[in-house]
C-alpha cells in the first residue's frame, strides 16, 4: 500500500475519521467520561498523542535517509559510468571504442531506470541492462587477458565499480520502510483518533477531521518521500542526464 501515496492519503483519512466518530458516539453512548476522570482521559490522550508524534518523526527520519541514499548512489553512479569512459583508452583501439559505445547504451537504460514506472518496461529495461553489463565486463575481461598490465587493470576496476554502483543502487531502491513500523503507526494513530473522539465535549464540532487530516498527511508524505517510483517527490537522474549530455 504504500507504494500508492495518495492511496494512504484517502484511506488514512477515511480510516482515522471514522476512529473518531467511533470514540466520540460509540463509546461515548455506551460509556460517557465522568467529570473526575476527564483529567486522567486528558493525560492518557497527550501521552498517546506525543508517542505518535514521535513514532511519525522516526519513519519520517527513516524515509529521508532513504531518499537521500538514493540521490547518493545516482550521483555515484554518473561518476563511475564517466570515469570508465575516460579509462576506456587505457584499452587497446578496438576494446576502447566497443567499451564506450556500450557505455553509452548502458548509460540510456540507466536513466530509464529513473523514469519509468511500467512493471514490464522496467523488467525488459533490467534484461537489456544485465546483457549490457555482460557485454562490458567481457570486452575489458578480454583486454586485459591480452594485455595484463597495471594500466589495463585501471580500466577493469572501472569496470567493477560501474557493475558494483548498479547494485548498489537497485538495492538501495528496493531498502523500504518496514511493514511492522507503518502498523505499529496506523494502530497509535487509530488509538489516538479514538482516544480523542472519546474525551471531545462537543460532540457536533467541526474540528473532528482536523486530526485525522494531519494524520493523514504524515502518513502521505512518508509514504511518498518512501515510495521512489510513484507520488510528487521522485530521485531525478541529474547526474546521469549531465553525463549523458557531456558525452554527446
Amino acid at each position: 500500500m504504500q507504494r500508492y501515496p495518495l492511496l494512504v492519503f484517502a484511506l488514512s483519512l477515511f480510516g482515522f475519521w471514522l476512529s473518531v466518530l467511533i470514540g466520540a458516539f460509540l463509546l461515548g453512548w455506551v460509556r460517557p467520561v465522568k467529570e473526575s476522570e476527564r483529567q486522567d482521559l486528558d493525560f492518557v490522550v497527550s501521552a498517546s498523542l506525543t508517542l505518535l508524534a514521535l513514532i511519525i518523526g522516526f519513519a519520517f527520519s527513516m524515509a529521508v535517509s532513504r531518499y537521500d541514499t538514493r540521490k547518493n548512489f545516482e550521483e555515484e553512479e554518473a561518476n563511475a559510468i564517466g570515469t570508465e569512459y575516460a579509462r576506456a583508452d587505457l584499452l587497446p583501439a578496438e576494446a576502447a571504442v566497443k567499451v564506450r559505445q556500450l557505455l553509452v547504451q548502458y548509460l540510456d537504460k540507466r536513466m530509464l531506470f529513473y523514469t519509468v514506472q511500467d512493471e514490464q518496461q522496467l523488467n525488459s529495461i533490467a534484461a537489456e541492462t544485465t546483457k549490457l553489463q555482460n557485454e562490458m565486463w567481457s570486452t575489458v575481461q578480454s583486454a586485459a587477458k591480452e594485455q595484463p598490465t597495471p594500466v589495463t587493470a585501471l580500466a577493469v576496476a572501472g569496470m567493477n565499480d560501474v557493475l558494483n554502483r548498479q547494485g548498489y543502487t537497485q538495492a538501495a531502491w528496493w531498502n523500504r520502510i518496514p511493514a511492522g513500523a507503518w502498523l505499529l503507526m496506523i494502530v497509535l494513530a487509530v488509538c489516538c483518533s479514538i482516544l480523542t473522539g472519546y474525551r471531545a465535549v462537543d460532540r457536533r464540532s467541526l474540528l473532528f477531521p482536523v486530526l485525522p487530516f494531519m494524520i493523514a498527511i504524515a502518513f502521505f508524505l512518508i509514504a511518498d518521500i518512501d515510495s521512489p517510483r510513484r507520488g510528487i517527490i521522485h530521485v531525478q537522474p541529474q547526474n546521469l542526464e549531465s553525463l549523458q549530455e557531456s558525452l554527446r
